[in-house]
């Protein structure tokens, strides 16, 4: 094996070290991770200094705009909620709609967990899905579980699609395409989640007496509207659509054909008659404009996109060879418009400029080791891109599997979010590896983009079983000492999904290069 494959593995053997065994923060470990990727790069790879400090700017810029600016607008928006207790109306409606715990689960944690997860993303689905079930009556460790396993098949559409269309920028593929192959790839766990959601919470398939028709609609309603909107709109609303859509079909079910069963009955929630329409439009305000200023904005209103998409600044950063030039767009993207539905809807909502302002201080004030984490690493991605050192391990790794490679690249995509606990970063680490990989082995480009959503996917199975996932999920409920047990039953589930996701991958390369390309 080419031992250039060891010095390039170096900044990744570091996190791994660095975040399984020595237990360091990621801003910190990440930070490290930078500047051993600089160092290797100009020791062993040849690359000049300012090559090398102008593609670790270019990926510093990256972070800060888009991704960094769609963090800040996205946990903006939902602690502003937080403050005007919007969510809490969101809550009584939710628990009002069944008294039938199972409905309750798929419900808070498959469609609004997926809705907040599509929103925000950085734990917020698990943390909040998780205390809202506990709230309810269900065993604190149950409610952790059905969280993460709702969140393996929905990370990848986080704060608006943010690991999506970050994949596709560090990949230069299309974003819809991404978000297409993605669904794709994940469609069958989309379906066959929320029966082994409610199966873990009741301990046996008992627990889908008079469910199954739930679960369909739970399932099929989050995956169908998935594909067409990632195909027609775009990677930020793909995740979105699928969730509302999820969302409303379960309320319309259960509500339409109401689940009785006294093992899972729970006291009626009587919230209905303290909220008026008026009150719950305010509440679920801020993302309703979210998802129509995304819309509106999108290539589905191309004279609208066509004049906001001219709000642009291109400037060239990276100064070495294959260099471009690097586009700030200021209005069509999400964080600005995240950010503008979150001020509207503040003052819909009584909220005052100082408030906001408040807010907003102790939103960037909580985010900063993140901020400081997505700088270092997608510095350090870029760093490693330029340098050849992610080609150096891409042509090693082919070399070993040969054709047999597609059927691995989730578990590289699992092993990203495994150790940084976010599949974005995962995509930044290994998006390019994988679309590499792809063309070494000889697939055209469509095969490329395939693999490249491979890591996406596999990113998604990779995060039930994140310890940072978990330590979210036992911190929002309040229990301590339960993080093992929860990894015990996370690892039975992973290995099937991602052995399956493999497979999906291996034999879906050939089909969609024969069908698409």
């Amino acid at each position: 094996m080419d031992s250039l494959f060891f010095v390039a593995m170096t900044p990744i053997l570091w996190l791994i070290v660095a975040l399984i065994v020595l237990k360091l923060p990621a801003w910190q470990a990440c930070a490290v991770a930078l500047i051993v990727s600089v160092i290797m790069s100009m020791q062993f790879f040849g690359m000049p200094l300012i090559d090398t400090a102008t593609a670790a700017l270019e990926g510093g810029t990256m972070a800060v705009w888009p991704i960094i600016w769609v963090i800040i607008s996205a946990i903006f928006t939902y602690n502003l909620s937080v403050f005007t207790k919007g969510i809490e109306t969101i809550k009584e409606m939710l628990n009002s709609v069944s008294t039938d715990q199972r409905v309750i689960i798929l419900l808070i944690a498959w469609g609004f967990g997926g809705f907040l997860e599509c929103m925000s993303g950085f734990g917020t689905a698990v943390a909040i899905g998780a205390s809202m079930l506990v709230s309810i009556g269900i065993n604190p460790i149950s409610a952790i579980i059905v969280c993460l396993l709702a969140n393996a098949v929905q990370s990848s559409y986080g704060s608006i699609g943010l690991p999506l269309t970050t994949l596709a920028q560090l990949t230069n593929f299309d974003g819809s395409q991404i978000a297409t192959f993605t669904t794709i790839q994940l469609g069958f766990m989309m379906i066959v989640m929320p029966f082994l959601m409610l199966v873990t919470f009741g301990g046996s398939l008992k627990a889908l007496r008079g469910m199954i028709p739930v679960c369909l609609v739970a399932g099929l309603g989050f995956f169908l509207p998935a594909v067409f909107a990632g195909y027609f709109m775009g990677a930020g609303l793909a995740g979105v659509a699928g969730a509302i859509l999820s969302m409303g079909l379960i309320v319309a079910y259960a509500k339409t054909f109401p689940v009785k069963d006294d093992e899972y009955e729970i006291p009626a929630v009587d919230a209905t008659a303290e909220i008026t329409f008026d009150k719950g439009i305010k509440a679920w305000l801020p993302f309703i404009l979210i998802f129509v200023f995304l819309i509106v904005t999108s290539k589905l209103v191309p004279p609208v996109n066509e004049f906001l998409t001219q709000f642009k600044t291109s400037i060239p950063i990276y100064t070495g060879e294959g260099a471009g030039l690097y586009t700030f767009t200021w209005i069509v993207t999400p964080g600005t418009l995240i950010m503008t539905s979150a001020i509207i809807s503040g003052f819909v909502q009584g909220a005052s400029v100082s408030d906001m302002l408040s807010v907003l201080n102790r939103t960037v004030k909580t985010l900063i080791p993140t901020f400081i984490t997505m700088i270092t690493i997608i510095a350090t991605a870029r760093v490693m891109g330029y340098s050849g050192m992610i080609t150096t391990m891409a042509t090693t790794t082919v070399d070993a599997t040969g054709t047999l490679y597609p059927a691995i690249s989730p578990l590289i995509g699992a092993a990203g979010s495994f150790i940084t606990g976010s599949a974005t970063t995962s995509g930044v680490l290994f998006g390019k590896l994988q679309a590499d990989s792809a063309m070494a082995i000889g697939a055209n480009e469509v095969g490329q983009a395939w693999m490249a959503a491979a890591n996406a996917a596999g990113a998604c199975v990779g995060k039930i079983i994140s310890p940072q996932s978990i330590a979210i999920g036992v911190a929002a409920v309040g229990i301590r000492g339960v993080e093992s047990q929860i990894m015990s039953f996370a690892i039975k589930v992973f290995i099937p999904f991602v052995v399956l996701m493999g497979a999906i991958v291996y034999f879906g390369q050939s089909f969609v290069e024969t069908i698409v390309g």
